[in-house]
């Protein structure tokens, strides 16, 4: 598990608009990461069920998290959507780029939304970046034949916390590196673990 989070590199552009960047190499060709981000059946195998009108100005729907509209649809290279969720989600789109490299596949996702202060302030970065380290293990997972990763039990093994940490403080290596205060970075990272993996109480 930790090996998939330091293929990995992350970086955060700070701004009005604050743009959270993954990019990883994956070991499989550029036409099977495309269909495992854009076909239904595969995305439900290692992400989540989506449903909709899935075409270039179309919409759709994850189930019981974000939806939107198909921005730019260019295969197998460019997935762009607007990726909105609650009742006020103000601005926020997802960008994906593939593109042979090395006999595989290079990965870049670039997800930019311009955040409540408050909400940001509190959490910075890893909010959304942890999130995305969870679904990018997925689909490795995926695309060598693994199993999906159960979300809402991976933080109780070692594996999982040991991989949700390490990805909470490497988005505060991202933030801390775009500027922000050692002391700001350090809050936000541990809001961050207590929500991703919290504490488990004795029995």
């Amino acid at each position: 598990m930790i090996d998939h989070l330091t293929r990995a590199h992350r970086e955060l552009i700070d701004g009005k608009r604050k743009s959270v960047v993954l990019r990883r190499h994956y070991d499989a060709e550029v036409s099977d990461v495309w269909q495992a981000i854009t076909d239904p059946d595969r995305l439900r195998r290692w992400f989540m069920p989506i449903s909709g009108d899935l075409r270039l100005g179309g919409t759709y729907q994850l189930e019981g998290n974000a939806g939107g509209e198909i921005l730019r649809c260019e295969p197998p290279s460019l997935l762009k959507v607007s990726w909105l969720f609650g009742p006020d989600p103000g601005f926020s789109e997802v960008e994906v780029r593939l593109a042979a490299e090395d006999g595989g596949t290079r990965f870049e996702l670039v997800h930019t939304a311009e955040p409540p202060e408050e909400f940001w302030s509190q959490y910075g970065p890893g909010a959304t970046g942890v999130g995305w380290d969870l679904a990018l293990l997925g689909l490795a997972l995926h695309l060598e034949g693994g199993e999906k990763v159960d979300e809402a039990t991976f933080h109780l093994t070692e594996d999982g916390r040991a991989y949700i940490l390490g990805s909470a403080r490497s988005w505060g290596e991202a933030h801390r590196a775009a500027g922000a205060p050692d002391d700001v970075v350090d809050e936000t990272v541990a809001r961050i673990n207590a929500f991703y993996a919290p504490e488990q109480e004795e029995s």
